[in-house]
C-alpha cells in the first residue's frame, strides 16, 4: 500500500543531548562499557527543537520507501543533511502557522483519515492495521497528516495573494499552443499508473519493475477499480486520488504516448508503456475533440466569512459563525450582515461573489456550495481562509466553450508561478530564521 509521505511532529524540547554513563545512575564495576546515550538536539529552529531520534526515524522511513520504489539511495551522509533540511523548512512554517493561527481539529484530521482509508478501500480500523503493519503507528500518522494540512494551508494563505496572472499572459500561452496545433486536436481525461525505474536502471531493476507491472494488470484484468490499483501500486505523487491528470490536450502529450491513446476507446486501459521515468499504464476516463462545445453549471453565490489570526481563535471564529446564522435562520438579511461582519474582499457587495465556475473556489467550499439549493444558507463551513457561512442565490447553464481555453490557461499559468511563489517564499522563511546546527560532526 502506497502511503503519504511522512512529515514527524516536531516538538519544544529543553533537554540538552548528553552522554551519560551508567554509573552515574547505578554505579557498578563494568560501568565504563554500559553507556546509555539519550536523545538530544540536533537543531534549534527559532523556538522549536529537532531532536537525533527525530532525524534517525525519518532517515528511516524514507529510506525505506526509497528502497520500496527500486531507487538507489544518496550515501548516509547526504540523505541525513538532505533530510535535517526537510525538517528544519517543516518546522519554520509550522511555527509560523501557529502564529497565524492555524490549527487542524480532530474531526477535520478524522475526515481526512476517513478518506485516505477510503480511497485504499478500507475502513480507518483496517487502514491502521496497515500502518501498523509497515510499521508506522496510528497516533504518529495522525500527527503527521495535522502538519501535512496546516502547511498546506499555510501555503494556501501566503501565496494566493502574491500571485497574478494577467491577460497578456493569458493571451501569450493561448497563442503558443494554438502555433503548436496540428488541425486534428483532441483532448484526452486521463489517468496513469507510473512504475517508476532509476535513472540508470540495471537489468534487476527493470525486472523488478515489470513484475510490479504485470501485478498491476493483472489486478485491472480482474475487475479491480483503476484508482485503487493506482493507489497499490503507482510511484506517481497523485497515486492516492487515483492517478487522474485531468484534461490533456494533444499537443501536451509525448508523440510515443499520443500513438497509444488514439487507438484507445474511453474507459479501456493501455499497454505498458515505457517512458525514461520508468513504465506507464494509461486510461482514458473521457475524451473529446478541442473545439467541441462547453457547457458549464455557474452558481450566484455569496459568502461571509470569519479569518483566523493571533486575535481569534478556532472556537471564537466557529462561535461568531453560529451567531451570525442563527440571526439569518431568524430572518436576518444576509447581505447586511456581510457587510458588517465579513473579513473578506466582497463584504461591501454584500459577500456577493457573483457568478462562479466549478473550480473557482476551495473544494470544501465547492463541496457545500454544489449541496445547497437554490435560496439556502449553509452552516458555518472551515476552510483554509477561515469559516464561511455560504448562500447560493441562484444557478445556470452557461456555454463556455470560448471562455474554456482561457480559464484553463489562466490554471495552469497560475499553477506554475505559485509553486514558484512558493519556493522564493521557503527560501524567504529559511533565510531569516534563527537555525542553530548542533550536529556537524556526523555531516
Amino acid at each position: 500500500m502506497k502511503l503519504l509521505n511522512l512529515k514527524y511532529k516536531l516538538k519544544q524540547l529543553t533537554l540538552v543531548g548528553i552522554y551519560v554513563a551508567t554509573s552515574l545512575l547505578a554505579p557498578t564495576t563494568n560501568a565504563m562499557n554500559d553507556v546509555v546515550k539519550l536523545d538530544r538536539i540536533v537543531a534549534i529552529v527559532d523556538k522549536n527543537a529537532i531532536t537525533e531520534q527525530e532525524l534517525e526515524n525519518k532517515v528511516r522511513t524514507v529510506s525505506e520507501q526509497l528502497e520500496k520504489q527500486g531507487k538507489q539511495l544518496p550515501n548516509a551522509r547526504v540523505l541525513r543533511k538532505q533530510i535535517l533540511e526537510r525538517l528544519i523548512i517543516d518546522s519554520i512554517q509550522l511555527q509560523m502557522a501557529e502564529q497565524r493561527g492555524i490549527k487542524v481539529n480532530e474531526m477535520q484530521l478524522d475526515k481526512t483519515i476517513e478518506r485516505i482509508a477510503e480511497q485504499n478501500q478500507m475502513s480507518v480500523q483496517e487502514f491502521s492495521a496497515a500502518l501498523s503493519n509497515d510499521g508506522i503507528s496510528y497516533s504518529a500518522f495522525r500527527e503527521d497528516m495535522r502538519d501535512e494540512i496546516t502547511i498546506a494551508r499555510l501555503k494556501e494563505m501566503e501565496i494566493s495573494s502574491r500571485v497574478n496572472v494577467s491577460d497578456g499572459e493569458v493571451d501569450n500561452y493561448l497563442t503558443t499552443q494554438e502555433n503548436s496545433k496540428d488541425g486534428s486536436q483532441e483532448e484526452f481525461n486521463l489517468s496513469h499508473i507510473l512504475i517508476r525505474t532509476p535513472e540508470e536502471s540495471s537489468p534487476e531493476d527493470l525486472e523488478k519493475a515489470r513484475v510490479k507491472v504485470e501485478q498491476a494488470l493483472s489486478e485491472l484484468s480482474k475487475g479491480e477499480n483503476f484508482e485503487q490499483v493506482s493507489a497499490t501500486f503507482s510511484d506517481a505523487p497523485n497515486a492516492l486520488e487515483g492517478g487522474n491528470m485531468g484534461w490533456r490536450s494533444s499537443n501536451q502529450i509525448p508523440p510515443a504516448f499520443l500513438e497509444f491513446l488514439k487507438n484507445l476507446t474511453v474507459g479501456e486501459v493501455s499497454k505498458p508503456i515505457r517512458s525514461p521515468n520508468g513504465f506507464h499504464i494509461i486510461k482514458i476516463n473521457e475524451k473529446r475533440s478541442a473545439d467541441s462545445t462547453l457547457i458549464v453549471e455557474q452558481t450566484h453565490v455569496r459568502h461571509i466569512l470569519i479569518k483566523l489570526n493571533e486575535v481569534v481563535s478556532e472556537q471564537e471564529a466557529k462561535q461568531k459563525m453560529l451567531t451570525l446564522k442563527e440571526r439569518l435562520d431568524n430572518g436576518a438579511d444576509f447581505a447586511e450582515l456581510a457587510r458588517q461582519y465579513s473579513e473578506d474582499g466582497s463584504a461591501s457587495k454584500g459577500g456577493d461573489l457573483g457568478w462562479v465556475n466549478p473550480g473557482d473556489t476551495l473544494p470544501e467550499f465547492e463541496k457545500e456550495m454544489n449541496g445547497l439549493a437554490e435560496e439556502e444558507v449553509s452552516s458555518p463551513i472551515r476552510t483554509p481562509f477561515g469559516w464561511h457561512i455560504i448562500q447560493v442565490l441562484e444557478r445556470r447553464k452557461q456555454d463556455m466553450t470560448d471562455q474554456a481555453a482561457r480559464f484553463q490557461a489562466r490554471k495552469e499559468i497560475f499553477t506554475r508561478k505559485s509553486e514558484e511563489a512558493y519556493q522564493d517564499w521557503l527560501h524567504e522563511l529559511r533565510d531569516r530564521a534563527f537555525v542553530e546546527l548542533r550536529l556537524e560532526d556526523t555531516f
